[in-house]
């Protein structure tokens, strides 16, 4: 075991090291130049899209709740564990660098989406169904049939396992331990309760998931930034500071202090753009398998409502536990080991020293999410199981998502944890190279759609 996890750590220093979140900060930089920064000039535009009651267009779920079942497997532990981690270990400027990931992100999130929407099929019982794997067969199949092929294969591979960690084992086993830390409640009865929700909303596919999801996500956003709001305005003093550390440390090297040890401007890139790709997922392509869903006939307007995935779950959720935490101080707290605080102990005492019971509403946010990313990675993973083998399978994976539900509440998930995020950072090998072969339709698509609503992405020439 020992020796496995050895090479699984070699693998996972590619999957999510310096080589790869480069890859994944360029593609997300020639997209955005490429849109000619559409995605931060229509953020407003993607928000009325969002709140448009009108839907036009065949599909599985409304926009809005295909976004919120994307959104329920990307907001969670990388909001509340992870942006504390990366202050813990990169230091305040490491959020300077999640800030910077997640607006090239958002081109990356929006690419994803169009391609999503363009290339989805209809399957044999009359779903639609889309994702990384079916552009890269059916678009870069089009001039690459083999290479689209074989990409398609090893990104459904790499979901369909990976959804077993990342959104199941790692999920139910957090929210076990901190109901049990916070609350006393039994793993084994965290496990039965959670195995019993998700197999009754799971069973009715992706109409019960968004239904679910888009009631669940939002209520929760708002229960958890409200409450950062209300901490960060009793502590309004220390904004001003907690602001200048982000921009002064993403530049000169973080001093150590009390609990925290200090980082050089190196380990604020690395864990600050790590941590939010990890938070966000662009580029890694699981969130077009839900936008691929969406009744909608246009693959730039989902484009459009999908970038904003990316701008809540990083801009604002992520932003709001930053400031909590620097604002609070108890990033530079010694805890019981001597050492700093980290992940989501840090995030937990950082509201509890704000507020009164302010660590069960983390616990209850962190239960939450990880429900909510149980469901939106089933619909994920079994997308990508489908894929691979047929429709009438579908029901046996949904049950083995339960089961492991179920099991995983009660073990310890170190090796999965290891297995899974490397399998979850390679699903963006094939992804991108999907992107990049695939980026001038989508700029070709952005461009006619934004000149025929009277919105031109770059202004013409004035004549002299």
């Amino acid at each position: 075991m020992d020796r496995l996890n050895s090479i699984i750590d070699s693998i996972n220093a590619f999957a999510w090291g310096p080589p790869m979140l480069g890859i994944l900060g360029v593609t997300g930089v020639l997209l955005t130049l490429g849109l000619v920064f559409m995605p931060w000039r229509r953020v407003g535009y993607g928000f009325r899209l969002l709140f448009d009651k009108e839907t036009v267009g065949q599909g599985e779920v409304k926009p809005f709740n295909a976004l919120m079942t994307a959104l329920s497997a990307t907001v969670g532990t990388g909001n509340i564990a992870g942006v504390a981690t990366a202050i813990a270990l990169g230091g305040p400027g490491a959020i300077f660098y999640m800030w910077l990931i997640a607006l090239f992100g958002m081109a990356t999130k929006y690419a994803e989406a169009v391609c999503a929407v363009t290339y989805r099929e209809v399957d044999a019982t009359g779903k639609y169904v889309g994702g990384p794997m079916y552009y890269l067969r059916n678009g870069v199949g089009e001039f690459a049939p083999e290479l689209g092929k074989w990409l398609g294969i090893a990104f459904a591979v790499f979901g369909a396992i990976a959804a077993f960690g990342i959104g199941n084992a790692v999920q139910v086993n957090s929210m076990a331990a901190a109901l049990g830390g916070s609350f006393n409640v039994p793993t084994w009865i965290t496990g039965i309760v959670v195995a019993a929700l998700a197999g009754f909303v799971i069973i009715g596919g992706i109409s019960r998931i968004g239904e679910v999801a888009g009631k669940l996500v939002p209520a929760m956003i708002v229960l958890y930034v409200g409450t950062a709001l209300l901490i960060i305005i009793i502590n309004i003093t220390e904004v001003p500071s907690a602001i200048g550390m982000i921009f002064t440390h993403a530049f000169t090297p973080a001093a150590a202090t009390g609990g925290f040890a200090g980082a050089a401007v190196a380990a604020a890139i690395r864990f600050g753009v790590a941590r939010g790709v990890f938070s966000n997922e662009s580029g890694l392509g699981s969130a077009a398998i839900a936008h691929a869903a969406a009744q909608t006939n246009s693959p730039v307007r989902q484009g459009v409502i999908a970038m904003l995935g990316t701008f809540i779950d990083t801009i604002i959720v992520c932003t709001m536990t930053a400031l909590v935490i620097l604002t609070s101080g108890a990033w530079t707290m010694t805890g019981a080991d001597g050492g700093g605080l980290t992940g989501a102990i840090l995030t937990s005492t950082s509201y509890e020293t704000s507020i009164a019971g302010g660590q069960y509403i983390v616990t209850i946010a962190l239960a939450v999410f990880a429900f909510t990313t149980i469901l939106g990675w089933s619909y994920y993973g079994e997308r990508c199981w489908q894929y691979l083998f047929n429709e009438r399978s579908l029901l046996v994976y949904r049950a083995l998502w339960i089961l492991a539900a179920l099991g995983f509440a009660n073990v310890k998930v170190d090796f999965v944890w290891n297995l899974s995020d490397t399998l979850n950072g390679l699903m963006a090998v094939p992804n991108l190279i999907g992107l990049i072969l695939l980026a001038p339709m989508v700029f070709r698509v952005t461009r006619h759609y934004f000149e025929d609503e009277g919105m031109p992405l770059a202004r013409p020439l004035k004549k002299a």
